[in-house]
C-alpha cells in the first residue's frame, strides 16, 4: 500500500502541473489564432475597402446614366425615329447594366435589388412611352413623351430611391 501512496505522491502533483501547463498553452495559442485571424481580416479589409468603394462608384454613375432624363438628351440624335430611339434606350440601359453587373459582390443585397428594380422601371418607362408614340414618329416626340411621363410622376424615381439606400450603405461601409 505504502508503494502506491508513495506513486500518488509523485502522480497527483505531476498531473496538476502538467493540467496548469496543458491550459496555459492551450490559451496562449488559442489567443495567438486570434490574433493572427484578425490581423488577417483586417488587411483583407484594407484590399477590399477601396474596392467596395469604387464600386459603389460605379453604381452610382450607372444610375445616374439610366436617370430617363439624362438617357433620352444622351442618346437622343438628328434624324432618328421613335422606334429607333426607343431601340437605343433600351440598348444603352441594358448595357450600362452588363458592364456594371460584376459590382454586385461589394454590395448588399437589398442594394443591388434595388439596382435591378430601377434598371427595368426604366425599361418599362421606356417601353410605356414607346407604346404612346407612333413608331414612325420623329424621336422627339418619344423624348418628350418620357420626359412627361417621368415629371408628372407623383413618387421618386427609382433610381433616386436606390442611390439614396446606396449613400447610406456607404457611410455605413466605410
Amino acid at each position: 500500500m505504502e508503494p502506491m501512496i508513495e506513486l500518488l505522491k509523485i502522480l497527483i502533483p505531476a498531473g496538476a502541473v502538467f493540467a496548469a501547463a496543458y491550459f496555459l498553452v492551450k490559451r496562449f495559442l488559442d489567443n495567438d489564432q486570434k490574433r493572427r485571424e484578425h490581423e488577417l481580416k483586417k488587411s483583407a479589409q484594407g484590399l477590399i475597402t477601396p474596392l467596395k468603394i469604387q464600386a459603389y462608384e460605379r453604381i452610382v454613375i450607372f444610375l445616374e446614366r439610366i436617370n430617363p432624363n439624362s438617357l433620352v438628351i444622351r442618346v437622343n440624335k438628328n434624324g432618328m425615329n421613335s422606334r429607333q430611339l426607343h431601340s437605343e434606350l433600351i440598348n444603352a440601359v441594358k448595357t450600362e447594366y452588363e458592364h456594371n453587373l460584376s459590382q454586385q459582390i461589394y454590395v448588399s443585397y437589398g442594394a443591388w435589388e434595388l439596382v435591378k428594380n430601377a434598371k427595368e422601371e426604366v425599361v418599362q418607362l421606356i417601353n410605356i412611352s414607346s407604346s404612346k408614340v407612333a413608331s414612325e414618329a420623329n424621336s422627339s416626340e418619344l423624348a418628350i413623351m418620357i420626359l412627361n411621363i417621368t415629371a408628372n410622376l407623383n413618387k421618386k424615381l427609382p433610381n433616386e430611391i436606390a442611390l439614396e439606400y446606396l449613400k447610406k450603405e456607404i457611410v455605413q461601409t466605410i
